[in-house]
């Protein structure tokens, strides 16, 4: 049975599962808030992209406290392609900014190697976040070592910079 909510009461669901999926974060029942998270994703994604975005974003947070930086990678390129506008695309830049400084730490640029296909099929009609995950591909590989030209995002290039220790 799928339950539909009408447009007031889709946003009144929308704000009590972030508030439950905050609420096992918090009690480290990571499992139970990403189910959470997933019902966002389902209901936000056409009529709330602002909410969708966020829940991507506050779903790779979780991903990093389990040390999957490849799951938060592919959650911020979700984000990232349904940015409803630029300030959440510049602020999605940072984000993954920041998930890319944290695989580093952690020695895990490694896990970014394989297993984009689907997320690149995803992002296929953006060209920059395209050659920006296929970048990040090609240096956890060893196959890359300058950032192509048509990155013009500073906060991606910043990314790749700290990926090629440029920076």
């Amino acid at each position: 049975m799928t339950i539909k909510y009408e447009p007031y009461n889709r946003q009144k669901k929308i704000i009590e599962l972030f508030k439950e999926a905050i609420e096992l974060e918090n009690k480290r029942e990571l499992n139970k808030a990403k189910k959470k998270l997933d019902e966002i994703l389902a209901i936000s994604k056409d009529q709330y992209p602002e909410f969708y975005f966020e829940a991507c974003f506050r779903l790779g947070d979780i991903f990093l406290q389990e040390d999957n930086y490849k799951g938060a990678l592919k959650c911020a390129m979700r984000a990232m392609i349904n940015a409803p506008n630029e300030d959440l695309y510049l602020l999605g830049a940072e984000r993954i900014k920041a998930i890319i400084s944290i695989a580093k730490e952690n020695n895990k640029i490694s896990e970014f190697k394989t297993d984009f296909e689907t997320t690149l099929s995803l992002i296929k009609d953006n060209p920059e976040l395209y050659t920006f995950l296929t970048a990040i591909i090609e240096i956890a590989k060893g196959l890359r070592d300058k950032i192509p030209e048509n990155i013009t995002t500073k906060r991606l290039k910043e990314s790749l910079e700290i990926l090629l220790d440029i920076c």
